[in-house]
């Protein structure tokens, strides 16, 4: 005979293989489109190329297709580093430096939970520690310019070449100035910005389809505005 508990593990074990198989496909669409998005995409393409004419050249597998959860978003970019900030010894007795060696310990085990946690699953915790740790010089940040996008969420393949495009700025921005999006807001505000307003996801036709226009005049500003506040509240 079946117990309650036995049945309900065997349940959740059919629902963990169904969620995996179901992620596969996503995983698999959203690839297609990236693939289509590098080849096809004259968009894609030139912003890709003034990448590599700044200095700028992207890795390969640079942009990667992940599991976001329940994050509603088509995409981002970066992928926060975090770099342990290594000191001498200091420490004038035993006692003190096995309390700095556990302290080293626990934040290196810390950095490395972190390190294995896709960038759209870290938390604002997990964002705040990251800063008061660099704040404490304990560690350095470094923004890699990396792209994800949500495979999901992503609607077709339009969709998907848009949050391409989308991140795409972000990372020239980044790479032709020294922005700082992890410390400065008005730095995160301006790069969304332009990223909304260049992205084509302020199209009129899909506004109005969405019964988002309430006048013609002056809503592609307002779009931008109002999708870049949505933005920079998310991170």
């Amino acid at each position: 005979m079946t117990t309650p508990t036995a049945k309900s593990t065997e349940e959740a074990k059919r629902m963990e293989k169904e969620r995996e198989q179901e992620q596969e496909a996503y995983k698999a669409t959203c690839d297609k489109y990236v693939s289509t998005g590098l080849r096809r995409n004259v968009t894609v393409q030139f912003l890709i190329d003034r990448l590599i004419k700044m200095g700028c050249t992207p890795p390969n597998g640079f942009i990667k297709c992940v599991d976001c959860g329940d994050k509603m978003a088509g995409g981002g970019f970066g992928v926060v580093e975090e770099t342990i900030i290594e000191k001498k010894d200091e420490a004038s007795s035993v006692a003190a430096a096995a309390a700095s060696s556990s302290s080293s310990s626990s934040l290196s085990d810390e950095v490395a939970k972190r390190s294995k946690t896709e960038q759209c699953h870290r938390t604002d915790a997990d964002l705040k520690r990251q800063l008061d740790a660099a704040d404490d010089g304990k560690v350095r940040l470094r923004l890699l310019p990396e792209i994800f996008l949500c495979q999901q969420h992503l609607r077709n393949e339009t969709h998907a070449h848009e949050a391409m495009v989308h991140e795409l700025i972000h990372a020239i921005d980044l790479c032709r100035t020294k922005m700082d999006p992890l410390n400065n807001c008005m730095h995160m505000a301006c790069t969304e910005i332009r990223a909304e307003n260049l992205s084509g996801e302020c199209d009129w036709t899909r506004e109005f389809a969405k019964g988002k226009i309430s006048k013609f005049a002056g809503h592609g500003a307002e779009c931008a505005k109002r999708r870049a506040t949505l933005s920079v509240e998310a991170n």
